[in-house]
């Protein structure tokens, strides 16, 4: 059987980088199903070959590499060392007083190589942003506070509130998994999947390509956890066919952008940062799921209403009939490859942990795969491990990012930074919780901005969310609301990184495409304020209140999509368009004398457009 990774042509170093990659993969697997090791080496063996990997396959100028310079030798290795050196002196570090005993100047050195090449390692696969935000904390630390510069050091590496916290933990324990089961069903045809099954729901409808697009960007990017990502795998074949069809550049182009980023927030995988917030909250991944699931639903039909609603208004039909498939064939060549992601929700709802979940649906994936003849070809060694190789290389952005952010947390955590930070947008708020939520948007999507999603959640999680329960407002409904504005970041200018990856593709202007995708992802502005007023809609209460507050946020959404995008049964004229505005915000708030209210406004408007339709049903430009 030929095994590329053992014949191909290539240096040394890229061949033992590669093998690398493997053998931390298979780690991480063994590791799943042996037990977890001690905090120490679990995560410091985690940290050291995440490290290792990025200096021997990244340049400086952030650029992949298969023949790394002379200093990134030195680099990795003093990285990997770096890493483990709390591992490797176990009972140094559990026989000394923290905080009272010094450092010796062979800690104060590890604690400094290790936080420096941390920050390196991270600007590399991930650009400035967050090493700078880092620095900003450190500087803080060491200028501004009475702490001392040890103190902080030793917080960073000799504990595990730092480096080794709890972003780190559950990088190590859980993401890594998920990312790996991510790569197996990559590798072994779920992306077709994927999109031949959105074509065959939604293609034959008004707007199919772009339906199509919002299918297929929610399922893969709830499995991906990557907005980028997502734009990038999905956008090739949705973005060309929804111009093909007939809608804008820009539209296309933000409907990619709005539909792979709000798959981070879709069970049953979600994003990465959806298992720190498990590890935060003390509760089952599957507990977060349900939390995450009706405000998601509520995002979705806001996206596809108005999608419709676009499509109508512009009379773009469905998908041609060239590229439809009928849903059967589908499913009898396919349908077989989801059955990885039912284990996973199966494993889950028996009780058994993430990791363990994650690690069934893993070894699930190629039985699945050896199901049917249209599949089989897949599952070959070489394919085996690319798909180790790919994981194990996705996961070294995700595993910089989070020791990272562990510095943050260190700095915020030992400083009071925290507690300091609470207490200014308390105040700031007056003590108003529609301030203080609209401070926190904010501040989350600032912080968000350039930066991926759980870095950013992490460092709002110190920062903002003890204002928001100070506040009174639920532990839950806190965390998920700054963990909304932390994915929603990636569409909101100027730094919409997903609006600009799907440009890319489109080629549209970025500030045309920018507001489009800020119209078709409103909802999920708002939809957090709703949980945080009524946190019935985290599946939290009585089933029949569920159900009527569900129904009547889903009604809010519509309107709201209608009134973006101008067109309900027919084109709404220069009044009616804000009038089911304000009947939509109506909505949202949990008051029968608001809801009645909304309910009235939007009444009169369809009746308007009911005995007087709009001179104009569709447009073919603008």
């Amino acid at each position: 059987m030929h095994l590329s990774i053992l014949t191909d042509r290539m240096p040394l170093l890229a061949r033992i980088a590669r093998i690398t990659l493997i053998g931390m993969a298979l780690w991480h697997l063994y590791v799943a199903f042996s037990g977890t090791p001690g905090p120490y080496v679990m995560r410091g063996l985690h940290v050291a070959l995440a490290l290792l990997l990025i200096f021997l396959t990244t340049t400086a100028r952030g650029f992949t590499t298969d023949r790394p310079a002379w200093y990134d030798l030195g680099l990795a290795a003093a990285g990997f060392f770096a890493a483990l050196y709390p591992a490797l002196n176990l009972d140094y570090i559990f026989s000394r007083f923290i905080y009272v005993d010094p450092l010796t100047p062979i800690d104060l050195i590890a604690a400094i190589v290790l936080t420096l090449l941390v920050l390196e390692g991270t600007r590399r696969v991930l650009g400035p942003v967050l090493p700078i935000t880092a620095l900003c904390f450190l500087a803080y630390g060491f200028l501004f506070t009475s702490t001392l510069p040890s103190v902080i050091m030793e917080q960073l590496m000799m504990t595990t509130e730092g480096i080794f916290g709890i972003p780190i933990a559950v990088s190590a324990t859980y993401m890594v998994l998920f990312i790996i089961f991510g790569s197996f069903v990559e590798r072994m045809g779920v992306g077709q999947l994927f999109m031949d099954f959105a074509v065959a729901i939604t293609g034959r409808q008004a707007g199919g390509p772009a339906k199509v697009a919002c299918v297929t960007s929610g399922l893969f990017g709830s499995v991906s956890g990557s907005a980028v990502a997502n734009v990038m795998t999905t956008g090739t074949f949705s973005i060309p066919l929804m111009k093909r069809m007939g809608f804008k550049p820009a539209f296309a182009g933000a409907v990619e952008a709005v539909a792979s980023t709000g798959g981070q927030i879709m069970p049953p995988v979600m994003g990465a940062a959806a298992f720190v917030m498990a590890e935060y909250l003390g509760v089952g991944y599957l507990t977060v799921a349900a939390y995450a699931l009706a405000p998601a639903v509520l995002f979705y039909v806001a996206l596809f209403a108005a999608v419709h609603f676009e499509a109508k208004r512009r009379g773009i039909g469905s998908v041609p009939r060239e590229d439809q498939v009928p849903l059967g064939k589908v499913l009898r060549d396919r349908g077989h490859l989801f059955l990885p992601l039912a284990v996973i929700i199966g494993a889950l709802l028996m009780g058994y942990s993430a990791p363990f979940s994650a690690l069934c649906g893993i070894m699930s994936v190629i039985p699945c795969t050896l199901l049917r003849s249209t599949t089989r070809h897949y599952v070959t060694l070489d394919n085996i491990l690319i798909a180790l190789e790919n994981g194990a290389r996705n996961v070294l952005s995700i595993a910089a990012a989070c020791a990272c952010a562990g510095i943050v947390v260190g700095v915020i955590d030992i400083t009071g930074l925290g507690l300091t930070f609470s207490n200014m947008v308390i105040s700031a708020a007056q003590d108003t919780l529609l301030l203080a939520l609209l401070l926190s948007m904010v501040a989350g999507i600032i912080l968000g901005m350039g930066m991926p999603t759980t870095p950013a959640y992490i460092v709002q999680v110190s920062l903002l969310v003890p204002a928001l329960v100070k506040l009174g407002v639920q532990v839950e409904a806190a965390h998920l609301f700054v963990f909304y504005f932390a994915i929603l970041s990636a569409i909101t200018p100027p730094v919409a990184m997903a609006v600009y990856a799907a440009n890319t593709l489109s080629r549209a202007k970025i500030v045309e495409a920018s507001i489009a995708a800020v119209k078709l992802g409103a909802t999920g502005f708002i939809v957090p304020y709703m949980f945080v007023y009524e946190p019935t809609i985290l599946m939290q209460g009585e089933a029949h209140r569920i159900v009527l507050v569900l129904l009547q946020a889903t009604v809010g959404v519509i309107f709201l999509a209608a009134a973006l995008q101008r067109y309900f049964f027919g084109r709404l004229n220069a009044w009616q368009a804000p009038a089911l505005l304000a009947a939509a915000l109506f909505l949202i708030y949990p008051d029968w004398r608001m809801t009645l209210t909304g309910f009235v406004i939007a009444a009169v408007v369809l009746a308007g457009q009911y005995f007087k339709p709009s001179t104009l049903a569709t447009e073919t430009g603008e």
